[in-house]
C-alpha cells in the first residue's frame, strides 16, 4: 500500500489537468510541464482534485505510484507558485554579478566563473554575495543551484564557498599545534 501515492492531489484555481495516454500535462498561470504516465497507472480528474489509482500490486508498479503522484504534484505546484532556492556566497571577495545572460562569480580563483542562464530558470542576484534561482520545474532548480554550487563547494575549515540559504556546514578544528 503505497501511502504518498494515495494521496488526493488538489487542484488549485486556474489549474488545469489532462492525462493523455503516454503523459499528463498540467497547465498554470506560470507555465505549462508534462509528466510520464506508467503503464498501470491510471488517473482520475475532478474539478479539484486528482487520485492516481494502479491496476495491480506489482512490487514496480507500487513504486512508480508514489513516484508519478509526487511528479504530478511537484507540476502542479510549480506552474501555480514556483520554486525557488536561495545560494550564499561566503569568503571573502566572493561575489556574483549578472551581465546581460551570463552570471559572474568572484570565488577566490585567479580567474572569474562564468555562468550562462538557462531559458527555463531564471537567476536574480539579490546581493552581492546572495543568488536566487527560481522556475516552474523543481528538478531543474535544484539542477542549476547544485552545478552553480559545486563551482565552489563549502569547506568545512573556514566555511568558505557557495551553500544553500538553510544548509549547515559541520566545522572542523584546525591543527592542534606542534608537538614537543
Amino acid at each position: 500500500m503505497s501511502r504518498i501515492g494515495n494521496k488526493i492531489i488538489q487542484i488549485p484555481a486556474g489549474v488545469t489537468i489532462t492525462p493523455g495516454t503516454n503523459n499528463v500535462t498540467v497547465k498554470g498561470p506560470k507555465g505549462t510541464l508534462t509528466t510520464p504516465l506508467f503503464d498501470g497507472l491510471k488517473l482520475d480528474v475532478t474539478a479539484t482534485t486528482a487520485q492516481l489509482t494502479r491496476a495491480n500490486d506489482e512490487k514496480e508498479l507500487r513504486a512508480k505510484h508514489g513516484l508519478l503522484r509526487s511528479l504530478i504534484n511537484n507540476c502542479v505546484v510549480g506552474t501555480h507558485t514556483g520554486y525557488s532556492q536561495m545560494l550564499i556566497l561566503q569568503g571573502v571577495g566572493f561575489r556574483a554579478q549578472k551581465r546581460g545572460k551570463d552570471v559572474v562569480f568572484s570565488l577566490g580563483f585567479s580567474h572569474e566563473v562564468v555562468y550562462k542562464e538557462p531559458t527555463d530558470v531564471s537567476i536574480e542576484i539579490v546581493e552581492n554575495t546572495k543568488v536566487k534561482i527560481s522556475g516552474i520545474d523543481k528538478q531543474r532548480v535544484g539542477q542549476v543551484a547544485a552545478q552553480i554550487r559545486a563551482f565552489r563547494e563549502p569547506e568545512p575549515y573556514k566555511g568558505k564557498g557557495i551553500r544553500y540559504e538553510n544548509e549547515h556546514i559541520r566545522r572542523k578544528a584546525g591543527k592542534a599545534g606542534s608537538k614537543k
